[in-house]
């Protein structure tokens, strides 16, 4: 049975605006996720589609996501190059991401049962 179901979609430039300031990226994403978006070519896209993510989990949560944080919600990618949802560290079971980027625009939509 579905839960939740959540959506977002931000501009790649407003996010790579951000990322500019080292505070920005310490607020919201997690010591591995910089890494990995700093580790790739076009570092912006992949923080933002990072981000969306973490906007699409927060609202497929609903209820359940008062009190969490960005950084509390992670997003990494499996031996398989899917990526996983994880709260606080731990793997979210039956929370299901999918992104999605461009030059441009970023997108994740994210299904909770």
């Amino acid at each position: 049975m579905m839960k939740g179901i959540g959506i977002d979609i931000v501009e790649v430039g407003r996010i790579a605006r951000l990322a500019r300031d080292g505070k920005f990226l310490k607020k919201i994403y997690t010591e591995e996720e910089i890494i990995y978006c700093g580790s790739k070519k076009n570092s912006a896209q992949h923080y933002a589609v990072r981000f969306a993510a973490k906007e699409a989990v927060w609202k497929a949560l609903k209820k359940r996501s008062r009190g969490l944080t960005h950084r509390d919600i992670g997003i990494r990618n499996d031996s398989d190059g899917r990526p996983r949802v994880y709260i606080k560290n731990r793997p979210a079971r039956g929370v299901t991401i999918s992104l999605t980027h461009t030059k441009e625009y970023a997108a994740a939509f994210c299904v909770v049962e």
